[in-house]
């Protein structure tokens, strides 16, 4: 009885936590982006939606199982884990091509024998119809309140998803203007090989990109009077009517530079910017193999 109270435990203060973990990885990526600027408050919010009620219906389900599991003799608890960290769609398909019988007990030495069993594997005692009948389970589906829920919290997910996906392939509630003071979040893809920023140097060195995708990095400027734009750009494939174009925005200020073919690093003034944070942006328009290094000096 003590291990089954810790078991219970363990799982109660498991899924908890794993919530917890996610709002805290939204809370840091919150952080970290400047508060979703450039993405409308929905989206974040059906994408969340969605996460939590995932974990709920995948509780629901392991719940069952659990349940299930102390009904035939199995391990409740790795059963319960297993759905609920392989999602109840795997999860209870595993569970239920490998789900032991339900069994009786023999009145006569105590061993566990099929339902179906006529005498006893152990001892051959031969189990009397009226003990079938004390031992068959009721027919119908044990625990309904959690496959209800479980069924609820799967049908809420799937709207959100839908939602979600519905909200991000249409463009609505997501900035992808160029010359937006806020993020541009991108809808298409992009191969890279490396995009770091350390030490106030932007480094990009990307294979190739969806049209118009935008890759971009805030950089400060600290004394916009002497200090300048340096970009050291080469991009080996262009093809005809390709571009590669530097944005630099910053509330109302927007400059733009085609650095498509530039022959030595550009040094772009920046005395036309106010002291603090600027978005340095670079479009890409169909060119491939390009390597950059971006900062300001």
């Amino acid at each position: 009885m003590n291990h089954t109270k810790k078991n219970r435990l363990a799982l109660y203060i498991a899924i908890p936590v794993i919530i917890l973990l996610i709002l805290l990885r939204f809370g840091l990526y919150f952080i970290r982006s400047d508060g979703f600027s450039g993405l409308s408050m929905l989206l974040p919010i059906l994408l969340l939606c969605f996460i939590l009620f995932a974990l709920c219906t995948c509780g629901f389900f392991a719940a069952w199982v659990y349940q299930d599991c102390k009904r035939r003799g199995d391990d409740p608890v790795l059963w319960a884990i297993v759905v609920f960290i392989a999602t109840p769609f795997i999860g209870l398909l595993i569970y239920f091509l490998r789900r032991s019988e339900i069994k009786k007990t023999c009145f006569a030495c105590g061993h566990r024998v099929s339902l179906k069993a006529k005498y006893c594997e152990e001892c051959g005692t031969y189990l009397e119809k009226k003990e079938d009948n004390i031992n068959m389970e009721r027919k119908g589906t044990h625990h309904i309140k959690f496959i209800v829920a479980g069924t609820i919290t799967m049908v809420l997910m799937l709207i959100c998803l839908a939602g979600f996906i519905v909200s991000a392939a249409t463009g609505n509630g997501v900035n992808t203007n160029v010359t937006s003071s806020e993020r541009v979040w991108n809808l298409g893809t992009i191969r890279m090989n490396y995009n770091t920023y350390l030490n106030g140097v932007w480094k990009l060195d990307f294979k190739s990109a969806s049209d118009g995708f935008v890759e971009e990095q805030n950089m400060r400027i600290d004394d916009s009077e002497t200090q300048i734009l340096y970009a050291d750009i080469t991009c080996d494939t262009v093809p005809e009517g390709a571009t590669l174009v530097l944005w630099l925005v910053q509330d109302d200020v927007v400059r733009s530079v085609d650095v498509t073919n530039i022959s030595e690093p550009l040094e772009y003034p920046l005395d036309e910017f106010e002291d603090g944070k600027i978005h340095v942006r670079l479009q890409i328009n169909g060119v491939e193999n390009a390597v950059s290094e971006i900062y300001v000096k």
